[in-house]
């Protein structure tokens, strides 16, 4: 499979984002897009150049020359979504967060299991050059015994109570929209879920979190303290300590080009650049798991997408949190 033919469904914003990363891979072919409506697809293909248009998802998912489908459409529609497209025979690349819940999680990694089919959470910040770096350091031991993770992903957005942001019908809230982030990142710093969480949200007029922070505990006494918002600017900063050093992720670190590994009192700065707008990279993941008859990414594989949903279930039952759907 020299090149990789994929299909776009959606057609909203992060759709645009990830069609902009394939323009810079030379062996990834954009072949087709799926919207709701004709109309849709037509613009979002004219825009990208795109040449299949098909006016639903269940087209796209049929579209016999499209080898890859990434389902770029809002929360509460990936678990159908990415159904679809495995029927369908599909390999799918997800947007996060991968569900709304662990149990919709589960449905899909079951059944691509069972097709044999290849899935992954488009945690498109985990393929970056800064987070391979961090995984090398953690792993070389670098900084010595991993204790501490303080990550922090929070923005100020405009209250719209039908937006996505802050409908519950919608899977609204920080915690899936940025606040997956840094449970991610914690996924990846200490390699297991937590087995202690404690977490204080404030949920605003519409009933989703506006702002929420949480506390890891880890078996071997580590801890992460993390905090998602939808109404404050946050520093959007990451510090990884350990016993024998510490690893600063310079803001916005879920898309970072610069590292400070700090070991007795020496300060080095990485600088790591990424081509593209960075969703390029795990498009790639996707593309060379094919390649190499994988079904699953060695760099995030389904079972820690499914904990890290599990993780955001046992916060939001702490929260007294449930979506209407649920």
């Amino acid at each position: 499979m020299d090149e990789v033919r994929w299909g776009i469904l959606g057609t909203g914003n992060i759709a645009k984002q990830f069609a902009r990363g394939l323009a810079v891979l030379p062996d990834a072919d954009l072949a087709a897009v799926g919207s709701r409506a004709l109309a849709g697809a037509d613009g979002f293909g004219d825009e990208f150049d795109v040449p299949r248009r098909h006016p639903s998802y269940a087209a796209l998912a049929g579209d016999p020359d499209v080898d890859a489908i990434y389902v770029a459409t809002p929360h509460t529609l990936h678990c159908e979504n990415s159904l679809l497209c495995l029927q369908a025979g599909k390999a799918v690349l997800c947007e996060k967060p991968f569900t709304v819940n662990a149990g919709e999680a589960e449905q899909i990694i079951a059944l691509a299991r069972e097709k044999g089919l290849f899935l992954m959470e488009a945690m498109w910040t985990r393929f970056l050059p800064a987070m391979a770096k961090t995984r090398q350091l953690l792993a070389d031991g670098a900084i010595g015994d991993v204790r501490m993770l303080m990550a922090d992903f929070g923005f100020r957005a405009s209250f719209n109570p039908q937006s996505r942001l802050f409908d519950p019908s919608l899977g609204g809230g920080a915690l899936l929209d940025v606040g997956v982030y840094p449970i991610s990142l914690a996924s990846l710093v200490f390699g297991a879920p937590p087995s202690r969480i404690s977490s204080m949200a404030h949920l605003g007029q519409t009933g989703v979190d506006e702002q929420g922070a949480m506390i890891f505990g880890y078996d071997q006494g580590q801890l992460a303290v993390l905090i998602a918002a939808t109404q404050a600017n946050t520093p959007q900063a990451a510090t990884v300590s350990g016993t024998g050093g510490r690893i600063q992720i310079y803001s916005p670190w879920w898309q970072a080009t610069t590292l400070t590994l700090s070991v007795q009192d020496q300060a080095k700065v990485l600088h790591l650049p990424f081509k593209g707008n960075g969703y390029n990279y795990e498009a790639a993941e996707v593309m060379n798991c094919l390649r190499d008859g994988k079904t699953e990414s060695d760099v995030l594989p389904l079972d820690e997408t499914l904990s890290i949903m599990q993780t955001m279930d046992q916060i939001r039952a702490q929260w007294g949190l449930r979506y209407p759907m649920e």
